[in-house]
């Protein structure tokens, strides 16, 4: 049985805010590969995509304002891709508990426990491949958006500052991560 109770803001304490994108995706995505709602996630047309995001290229295209903020990113295979699922449903935003990745085989669970997109901010991060940078342009190979999704930041991946010992992960997480390699 899912958990339906909905998050709510103590807003006496917290204050909103506001964050400008500095760019936007092209990409062959053009739906989310998963749909969200206050009940929580599931698989988009009740199956995984036939494409899947590990294996487009896409292109970040940087506002020209900001195109000396990237001077020096190619230098990196990879970089963090921080981005706004503009797709998502503002009920998406609502989902306290979800299956992970939509699969009802894996436990319920609290949504910062996952990836999931159905969160109340939705911030998603991906490790993408950098293939090149032209101007204010950046070609990755790995980005999970889709066309049209606001870029926030992005940031040098780096082993040192990123990488973990002794990393442990959910049994669940184990399972997700083994139906992604079958």
């Amino acid at each position: 049985m899912q958990d339906n109770t909905q998050a709510s803001a103590n807003t006496e304490t917290l204050s909103p805010l506001t964050i400008t994108p500095v760019g936007w995706v092209e990409s062959p995505l053009t739906a989310p590969s998963l749909k969200g709602s206050k009940d929580g996630i599931a698989h988009r047309d009740g199956k995984m995509p036939e494409i899947t995001e590990a294996e487009v290229e896409s292109r970040i295209v940087l506002d020209p304002a900001y195109t000396g903020l990237i001077e020096g990113i190619e230098e990196f295979s990879h970089a963090l891709v921080i981005y706004w699922p503009h797709l998502l449903p503002a009920e998406g935003r609502r989902a306290v508990k979800v299956h992970p990745a939509g699969f009802k085989d894996l436990p319920l669970v609290g949504v910062f426990a996952t990836c999931s997109p159905a969160r109340p901010n939705p911030l998603l991060v991906t490790v993408v491949k950098v293939l090149s940078r032209e101007d204010n342009v950046l070609n990755v190979f790995g980005l999970e958006a889709v066309d049209k999704s606001p870029i926030l930041d992005i940031k040098p991946y780096s082993k040192y500052y990123l990488s973990r010992e002794d990393v442990t992960i959910a049994p669940w997480m184990k399972a997700l991560e083994d139906k992604f390699r079958d």
